[in-house]
């Protein structure tokens, strides 16, 4: 089994584990790589998320060689065993545990940004990794999670070697592993896309759980929740996709999100902006422009046409069961289908926004964009920035560029991304929601 990257594991991994959702379980994921995966898997059970941080404690001299490990909240595991057959000295242990207890300090601290760890007592909790290579920290975390008082530990990961798994099977009371490839070498190689996680990264995707958690229904009309899941007709492809309406009186129009490339409707930055919109009385529409299959060939996420006709055909649809005012959110490509889909003679879109968005991408066709445009990019994206200049100088609607200070690619900086949100929620509410009220 070849995982697209952590988020797409996350997802599949999520599936299988849907059968906890009842028991109501605290999902905790190990730094750095096990946390998008964890991200997904507790967005998909509604469960709140927290991360594991646990230091192993090796030998002196065999560093590999754990003699035990220690957790949060002054938990303390050591085997009596070890200690005595490899002969460490009690001054050893302490030295040990000094300098491993500083390091998981600062981690913890460095990760929840001051928010307090997630109490355990009683509770089911989901240990989360990308993957299991020795298994040597993951027996840590689950002896660590035990000891802090979780009921039932359950270990889940998308890949592991067969024999790591049954070892681990004598530390958790469940383990999930989606799959145990006997010709295992590296983690990474069951991944298309590896790339290291970055701390940044940790600190957003836990900000972002914390700020909003999202309450999923688990079909098309089941349950009271705001978010249902739906299938797009998008001209005869069906695409997964989350419709989030608000409740009471009801939204004053819908915008839909058009993920770009390496990204999908579960992204945390663009469900972080739809929370926002969705707060205020907007509708989201978050759906994937190309099926798992498409995904796999890079290629098609820089399809410009291809997108863009999905998402008209999409808006037609969405459209035909809610006749109201749409605008379009892009990411990335994103941006570049969202203008395209937009230039179109016969698009009704009332409003579009980019963040970090390529809309170069749109070539000729930005002239012919009637909708208000809205391009944010981060201060310090300067390529993208340089082409969002040149691609704002050809729009001949009404438009504008937004640069936010300090902010990266991926708007990870503290506050970057609520900047997107704000900025955002403004442009949809002027161009959507008000003219509409005009019209009533």
């Amino acid at each position: 089994m070849l995982f697209t990257d952590r988020e797409d594991a996350g997802r599949r991994l999520a599936d299988a584990l849907r059968h906890l959702a009842a028991h109501e379980p605290v999902v905790l994921g190990l730094p750095r790589g096990g946390v998008p995966v964890a991200f997904q898997v507790a967005h998909v059970l509604g469960a709140p998320l927290d991360v594991i941080v646990v230091r192993k404690l090796g030998v002196p001299y065999h560093r590999e060689l754990g003699f035990g490990a220690i957790g949060e909240g002054g938990v303390r595991v050591i085997s009596d065993d070890i200690v005595r057959r490899s002969g460490v000295r009690q001054a050893d242990i302490a030295a040990v545990e000094h300098d491993e207890e500083a390091e998981l300090v600062r981690r913890a601290r460095r990760f929840r940004a001051g928010r307090p760890r997630l109490a355990l007592d009683g509770r089911t909790v989901i240990v989360v990794d990308d993957g299991i290579a020795t298994g040597a920290t993951a027996a840590a975390a689950c002896e660590v999670v035990r000891a802090q008082g979780a009921a039932h530990v359950v270990l889940a990961v998308p890949v592991a070697p067969p024999d790591a798994v049954a070892r681990l099977r004598t530390e958790a009371d469940e383990v999930v592993c989606l799959s145990t490839p006997v010709a295992f070498s590296a983690v990474g190689e069951w991944y298309q896309d590896f790339s290291q996680t970055s701390d940044e990264e940790v600190v957003f995707l836990l900000a972002q759980a914390a700020a909003a958690p999202v309450t999923r229904t688990p079909a098309a009309g089941a349950g009271t929740g705001t978010e249902t899941e739906v299938e797009v007709d998008a001209g005869g492809v069906r695409l997964a996709g989350d419709l989030a309406l608000p409740e009471g009186a009801g939204a004053g129009a819908v915008v839909m999100f058009a993920h770009g490339s390496g990204s999908s409707r579960h992204s945390p930055r663009n469900r972080l902006v739809a929370a926002a919109l969705n707060r205020a009385g907007l509708g989201t529409l978050l759906f994937d422009l190309l099926t798992p299959a498409e995904e796999a060939d890079r290629a098609n996420v820089f399809d410009i046409e291809t997108l863009a006709r999905r998402l008209a055909d999409a808006t037609a649809w969405l459209r035909r069961r809610h006749p109201l005012p749409i605008g379009y959110f892009g990411a990335s490509t994103g941006a570049a289908a969202s203008l395209r889909a937009a230039a179109s003679p016969d698009a009704d879109v009332g409003a579009v926004v980019s963040r970090g968005g390529r809309p170069d991408l749109a070539g000729p066709h930005l002239a012919d964009v009637r909708a208000p445009t809205l391009l944010i990019v981060g201060g310090r994206d300067t390529m993208v920035l340089e082409l969002n200049r040149a691609a704002q100088a050809q729009l001949r609607c009404e438009n504008r560029l937004e640069v936010v200070p300090g902010a990266t690619h991926l708007f990870e900086e503290p506050g970057a991304l609520d900047e997107v949100a704000d900025l955002a929620r403004d442009w949809f509410a002027r161009h959507l929601v008000a003219p509409a009220e005009a019209a009533g």
